[in-house]
């Protein structure tokens, strides 16, 4: 699928903005052996519209996964990989802000503590001016609205099934 170049500049502009920063000040990756990088082959994370990458991609529902198998450059990592463990969501008023992407528990710890976690401001903050950029696009609205919908699903079940 040919990505048309307003949609390059915008997923360009989107990394600009993340830039280098991570959840965490420290890497989060030592607190769990850096599982969201440790796909099987078969899992991975979901791709953007149109969104090119280096690693291999697989077609699961009609949704473009990159599958990561422990390792890649981190220049080239999706935008999905980018912004977890977080979401950029609209709330009722249409104002971006950011959640936790519950899709990404049993994954993440930061996720499963999400409470007694103190995630970088700057993260936070560049999660939040990403999400705006990409909600300005049309399709790329469209994929974050599924994809807020998917992680409020699973945050359902697992209050309905996980907790007491």
């Amino acid at each position: 699928m040919p990505l048309c170049k307003d949609k390059r500049r915008l997923y360009r502009r989107v990394r600009r903005t993340l830039g280098k920063t991570t959840p965490l000040r420290a890497d989060c990756g030592t607190l769990c052996e850096k599982r969201c990088c440790k796909g099987d082959g078969e899992t991975g994370m979901l791709l953007f519209p149109g969104e090119a990458t280096a690693l291999p991609v697989r077609i699961r529902e009609e949704r473009r996964l990159a599958v990561c198998e422990g390792n890649c450059n981190r220049e080239e990592r999706p935008l999905s990989c980018r912004l977890f463990p977080l979401l950029p969501v609209e709330d009722e008023k249409g104002n971006v802000c950011v959640v936790t992407d519950k899709r990404g528990v049993g994954i993440c710890p930061l996720i499963e503590h999400e409470n007694e976690v103190v995630f970088s401001q700057r993260f936070l903050h560049r999660v939040k001016k990403a999400g705006k950029l990409l909600f300005a696009d049309a399709e790329c609205r469209a994929f974050l609205e599924q994809c807020s919908e998917e992680s409020r699903q699973t945050a359902q079940m697992i209050e309905t099934f996980l907790k007491k």
